[in-house]
């Protein structure tokens, strides 16, 4: 197994303890008559490069957040998109396989994020509405030290600094319940700002150097 393999695997592991976790304290909650806080199946959307910071993520906000983080990569050999048939097949098999268990999509933003087609593709999966996959939230986070870092140009058509599109872009929380606030505010978004959502966007067919 090699050494990105074994990180992948980390990460999962985190993610599944998440869940149990949220599981135990919900049923241990019960038992005394009280409820605790809900927490959203979130997607993390990301590059390679950045698995130890998004390890990083998990690991220190999982009490507030029920992460996905197994997404789309070269094993799926989806063929290049050359018409909109083949888009809208992309997105709904993205859909199906790896956002249908989340609401929440989360862009974790780093150097090269950017020019990654399955980021792409897994945003506009998220910003897809069907009887089978609901659209995801959109909310994009970055560590501050990398705050001037490119988005996605999908992410781009759906952001704006006065937080009148779809999509949010914050820094890096600093506490649990900053993050929850924006989980909130992207979980509700769905039915409160679809009408803004631009994802008219052709699908990357390759990565860019960055």
């Amino acid at each position: 197994m090699s050494s990105y393999e074994q990180k992948v695997l980390r990460l999962t592991r985190l993610a599944a303890s998440a869940e149990q976790r949220y599981e135990v304290a919900k049923s241990v909650a019960a038992s005394r008559g009280s409820q605790v806080a809900v927490r959203h199946k979130c997607f993390i959307s990301y590059h390679g490069a950045d698995i130890d910071l998004v390890t990083d993520f998990v690991e220190a906000f999982s009490d507030v957040f029920t992460p996905r983080v197994v997404g789309a990569s070269d094993s799926d050999h989806f063929k290049d998109p050359v018409n909109s048939e083949e888009e809208d097949y992309i997105k709904q098999q993205i859909g199906a396989k790896y956002l249908s268990d989340s609401t929440v999509t989360i862009l974790f933003v780093g150097g090269c994020t950017w020019a990654r087609k399955f980021v792409d593709w897994e945003i506009a999966s998220s910003l897809r509405n069907s009887p089978v996959n609901k659209r995801n939230g959109l909310l994009a986070l970055t560590p501050s030290n990398r705050s001037e870092n490119k988005l996605p140009d999908r992410f781009v058509d759906n952001w704006a600094n006065d937080d009148s599109k779809y999509a949010r872009y914050r820094f890096y929380p600093n506490t649990e319940a900053q993050l929850r606030g924006c989980i909130e505010d992207a979980f509700v978004a769905r039915t409160s700002r679809p009408h803004v959502i631009d994802n008219s966007l052709k699908l990357r067919t390759y990565n860019s150097s960055c």
